[in-house]
C-alpha cells in the first residue's frame, strides 16, 4: 500500500446486509458518500435504502452478483466511487479482488493483496508466522495429496488429527479424526468438500486440540511501521466452527497471558508486512498454551466487541488507515473498560439441526437500553433469502462486569422481538444461562454437548392474536403501496414491481417465543 495520502470522497460497499450497513454509517459521520451494490433479492434491502447511491449488479445467486469482480470494478467506476470496502465473506479475502482494485486506481479498504495471499492460504501461513516464531500447532508444513502419507503423520503425532483445507474457512473441508479407521473415508471426504466450497482440493493435517479455547486478537496497522492490538475476543461458543456467541474479555485470558499473547499476534502481522484492521486467531489448551489458528484479513463479524470496551471505531481506523495516515494511537493509549458481549441472531432453527428459517420478517422490535447495540441489515417487512447467510443482528451489550453483561444480555435477549421466521434468540438464553458458561468453564465443544429441550408454547391468544393482526396490516400495506425498490444501474429511484402474493397471514407468523429452550450438560 502506498504512503501517499489520498483523499476518499466516495465509498462502495461491495457486501450487503448488516456489514453494509455499519459501513455506511461511518462514512455519514466522516462525511463520506456511500454505493450500495445490490442483486435482485436485495432490491428493498436496508443497505441499499441507506446508502446515497445503489448499483444494481445481478441475480440473486451471489456467484452471479456480490462474488463478481467484474461487476463489483463497473459498479464503482460508473458511480465514481474513490474506495471500495470490502465487508466481510464473499470478496473480503479474495487475493484477485484487491489487487483489481489497487491496478484500477481505486483505494482498497483492507490490506495489501500480498498480505491477503499470505494469510489466505492456511500452510503458508503457518510458514510465515512460524519463522518469525509465533508458535504453531504441531502439523504438516505442506499439502498432502496421499492418504498414506497423511497416515504417517498422524500415526506418528497420535490420535485425534484434524484434516484442514488450505484455502480453508467456516469449517468447511474440515475433519476430526480419532481413530485410524475413520481416516480414510475422512480424508476423501475433506478433499471434496475442500475443492467444492473453495474450488482448492488440497489438505494438510493439524495434531487436534481436545477441548480448546478460541480467542482472537484485533489488530491494527498502519504503512508506517506501527502495528498494535486492541485486546482479545472469546469465540469458544461455536456450531459447526461457526461462531454464535462472543466476549471481550476472555474469562482464560489474564494480564499477564494477555501482554504475551497480544505481542505474538503483532509479530504475526508483521510477518506478513499487514497493514490495516486484522484479526489473529489461536487456540488455547487447558494448560493455557495458545497457537496460532490463522489470520482472517478483514474486519471480523464481531468487531464491535472490541468497540465496545475500547471506545475506538474500527471501521474509522479502516479508512483513515487506507487513505494513507498514520495510527492515531500507540499501544499504551489503548485502555479497556468493563466486558462485553455479543449474541448472533441467527434466522434459523437451533431444534432442527440449525436448519435455516427464510421468509419475510413480519414484525421486529429490537431491545432498546443502556449499554445495548444492535446492528442489523433487515428490518420488519424484508426479508430473510435463500440466497444469502440467514444472520439477522448482532446484539451487543456492555456492562461494567461480566455478571452485569450477561445479565444484561439476557434482558436484551428476552425483549427482542421478531415475528415471522425461526430464530436462535432462545439458544443464546440457554448458553448464557448455563451454569458453566456463568463461570467461564467452556470450550469450543460447548454447543456440541448441551442437550435441546424445547417445551411448549408459551404465546399467549392476545400474543397470537397480535401476530395475526400484524402479518394482515403487512400485508395489506404492501397491496396498497406496492414497494419502492432501486432501479438498475445506479441512483435510487422506485420500480412498479410489487412484492408479489403474500399467503393468508395466519399461516405467515411464526415466532421464536413460541419455543423455550433450555440446556444441560
Amino acid at each position: 500500500m502506498s504512503m501517499v495520502r489520498r483523499q476518499v470522497r466516495k465509498v462502495l460497499v461491495a457486501n450487503r446486509g448488516e456489514i453494509a450497513v455499519r459501513v455506511f454509517r461511518t462514512c455519514k459521520e466522516l462525511g463520506i458518500h456511500t454505493v450500495a451494490v445490490f442483486s435482485d433479492a436485495d432490491r428493498a434491502a436496508q443497505h441499499v435504502l441507506m446508502a446515497d447511491e445503489a448499483c444494481y449488479i445481478g441475480a440473486s445467486p451471489s456467484r452471479e452478483s456480490y462474488l463478481v469482480i467484474d461487476k463489483i470494478i463497473q459498479a464503482a467506476k460508473a458511480t465514481e466511487a474513490d474506495a471500495i470496502h470490502p465487508g466481510y465473506g464473499f470478496l473480503s479475502e479474495n487475493e484477485l479482488f484487491s489487487r483489481r482494485v489497487e491496478d484500477e486506481g481505486l483505494i482498497f479498504i483492507g490490506p495489501p493483496s500480498e498480505a491477503i495471499r499470505l494469510m489466505g492460504d492456511k500452510i503458508q501461513a503457518r510458514q510465515v508466522v512460524s519463522a518469525a516464531g509465533v508458535p504453531v500447532v504441531p502439523g504438516t508444513d505442506r499439502p498432502i495429496q496421499k492418504e498414506e502419507d497423511a497416515l504417517s503423520f498422524a500415526e506418528e503425532y497420535g490420535f485425534p488429527v484434524l484434516i484442514k483445507a488450505a484455502a480453508g474457512g467456516g469449517g468447511k473441508g474440515m475433519r476430526v479424526v480419532r481413530k485410524a479407521e475413520e481416516f480414510s473415508s475422512a480424508f476423501r471426504s475433506a478433499q471434496s468438500e475442500a475443492q467444492s466450497a473453495f474450488g482448492d482440493g488440497r489438505v494438510y493435517l493439524e495434531k487436534y486440540l481436545d477441548h480448546p479455547r478460541h480467542v482472537e486478537f484485533q489488530v491494527l496497522a498502519d504503512g508506517y511501521g506501527n502495528t498494535i492490538h486492541l485486546g482479545e475476543r472469546e469465540c469458544s461458543i461455536q456450531r459447526r466452527h461457526q461462531k454464535v456467541i462472543e466476549e471481550s474479555p476472555s474469562t482464560i485470558v489474564d494480564d499477564s497471558l494477555r501482554v504475551t499473547m497480544g505481542e505474538i499476534a503483532v509479530v504475526a502481522a508483521r510477518s506478513c508486512h499487514y497493514i490495516n484492521a486484522g484479526t489473529v486467531e489461536f487456540l488455547v489448551d487447558q494448560n493455557r498454551n495458545f497457537y496460532f489458528l490463522e489470520m482472517n484479513t478483514r474486519l471480523q463479524v464481531e468487531h464491535g466487541v472490541t468497540e465496545m470496551r475500547t471506545g475506538i471505531d474500527l471501521v474509522g481506523e479502516q479508512l483513515q488507515i487506507s487513505m494513507g495516515e498514520p495510527l492515531a494511537m500507540t499501544q499504551e493509549d489503548v485502555k479497556f473498560t468493563g466486558h462485553a458481549i455479543e449474541c448472533r441472531i441467527y434466522a434459523e432453527d437451533p431444534y432442527n439441526d440449525y436448519l435455516p428459517s427464510t421468509g419475510r420478517i413480519l414484525h421486529l422490535r429490537p431491545s432498546q437500553g443502556f449499554g445495548i447495540r444492535d446492528d442489523r441489515g433487515v428490518d420488519a417487512g424484508g426479508e430473510v433469502s435463500v440466497f444469502y447467510d440467514p444472520l439477522i443482528s448482532k446484539l451487543m451489550v456492555w456492562g461494567r462486569s461480566r455478571t452485569e453483561a450477561i445479565r444484561r444480555m439476557v434482558r436484551a435477549l428476552r425483549e427482542y422481538e421478531i415475528l415471522g421466521v425461526d430464530t436462535n434468540i432462545s439458544l443464546n438464553m440457554a448458553v448464557l444461562q448455563h451454569p458453566r458458561f456463568v463461570k467461564g468453564d467452556f470450550d469450543t465443544h460447548f454447543l456440541d454437548e448441551l442437550v435441546l429441550r424445547p417445551q411448549a408454547s408459551d404465546m399467549t391468544a392476545y400474543e397470537e392474536s397480535v401476530a395475526v393482526a400484524m402479518a394482515a396490516m403487512l400485508h395489506a400495506g404492501h397491496e396498497q403501496k406496492g414497494s419502492l425498490l432501486p432501479a438498475s444501474g445506479h441512483g435510487h429511484s422506485s420500480l412498479e414491481t410489487g412484492v408479489g402474493d403474500l399467503p393468508p397471514a395466519r399461516e405467515r407468523w411464526k415466532s421464536t417465543r413460541t419455543r423455550n429452550m433450555r440446556g444441560s450438560m
